[in-house]
């Protein structure tokens, strides 16, 4: 199981805190890569922050994804896929993204 940028995975994120889903962000891994996934958590209880993306699909409930809580796991935490994001629905999240880590804007939202 490779994880896709753009798929939203229930991801069993450790004894402290729970099973939830949340949306890959970085790149499929080669055969010379270490299996980890980057991703950004989706939580039902959003804080109103300009670091969350909101973004309707029907396998989630109502919520956002947290850029302030992005985490690097390993591929054996990924539980199984619920779905992918479209490109503009991704495009959300990574701007949230851009923005907690202060990274330059892209041209289409400047």
């Amino acid at each position: 199981m490779i994880p896709r940028r753009g798929e939203v995975w229930l991801v069993d994120l450790g004894t402290t805190a729970e099973v939830r889903p949340a949306v890959v962000i970085s790149i499929p891994v080669d055969d010379g890569g270490r299996g980890l996934a980057t991703l950004v958590p989706h939580t039902t209880s959003p804080r109103q922050s300009r670091f969350e993306a909101s973004v309707s699909v029907p396998f989630l409930q109502a919520g956002v994804f947290d850029a302030q809580s992005l985490i690097t796991i390993p591929h054996a935490n990924l539980v199984r896929q619920l779905g992918t994001l479209g490109n503009a629905q991704l495009s959300v999240v990574e701007r949230a993204v851009r923005l907690w880590l202060g990274l330059p804007a892209t041209t289409a939202e400047s």
